[in-house]
């Protein structure tokens, strides 16, 4: 996915503010689904991030282009594993470990089905 650094973005000096990085990985997992008419939200429930590692290699600017790429590198009962590298033009500026839960409607960790792990797998090809 591709993303363009705002004003907003960014810190007094032009530069991403690192909270945003996770914002921007946070944007293309839904636009994956957004792309399939779908939202990350399902019939029997939604996915909430249990566990995050983030590695800030470069800044990015204010006006740079950036592509979040995401891989999926784990899939168990009730959570899957993904990467996410951001890239300014060929160049990796930070990657992301995220595992992320799947809870029903009342908050409840629950085991992934077999239609949402091939819909998980479809989209996060790794």
């Amino acid at each position: 996915m591709q993303i363009r650094v705002y004003y907003e973005d960014t810190d007094t000096g032009g530069v991403v503010y690192h909270s945003n990085y996770l914002n921007f990985c946070e944007r293309a997992r839904s636009e994956s689904f957004f792309r399939l008419g779908l939202t990350p939200v399902l019939q029997n429930g939604h996915f909430v991030a249990k566990r995050v590692e983030a590695d800030y290699i470069s800044s990015a600017k204010l006006g740079d282009e950036l592509h979040v790429d995401t891989k999926l590198t784990e899939m168990r009962a009730a959570s899957f594993k993904l990467m996410q590298s951001i890239y300014r033009e060929d160049k990796k500026i930070f990657e992301l470990h995220i595992t992320l839960a799947y809870i029903n409607f009342k908050g409840k960790p629950q085991r992934i089905t077999k239609d949402v792990e091939e819909l998980i797998s479809s989209l996060f090809v790794n």
